[in-house]
């Protein structure tokens, strides 16, 4: 974790690893609405900046394993 406030550089690439609604729907194969669905319904955690959504890539390898996690048992 970071120990201060990110530089303007950390704080760039942090924003930079973050995904769209768009993206992720396209990672998922799903359309932007399940992906908001998801978000609304706390099964995927994300960040809102003002009216904007955005996913760490972390979150949706989480969301998926444990999908695969509820399906095998």
């Amino acid at each position: 974790m970071l120990d201060g406030p990110p530089s303007d550089d950390e704080a760039a690439r942090l924003v930079g690893k973050l995904l769209t609604v768009r993206q992720v729907a396209k990672v998922l194969g799903v359309c932007p609405a399940t992906v908001y669905r998801l978000c609304e319904r706390g099964e995927l955690a994300h960040y809102r900046v003002h009216h904007a959504i955005r996913v760490d890539p972390m979150e949706v390898k989480a969301m998926l394993q444990r999908s695969r996690g509820t399906r095998d048992s």
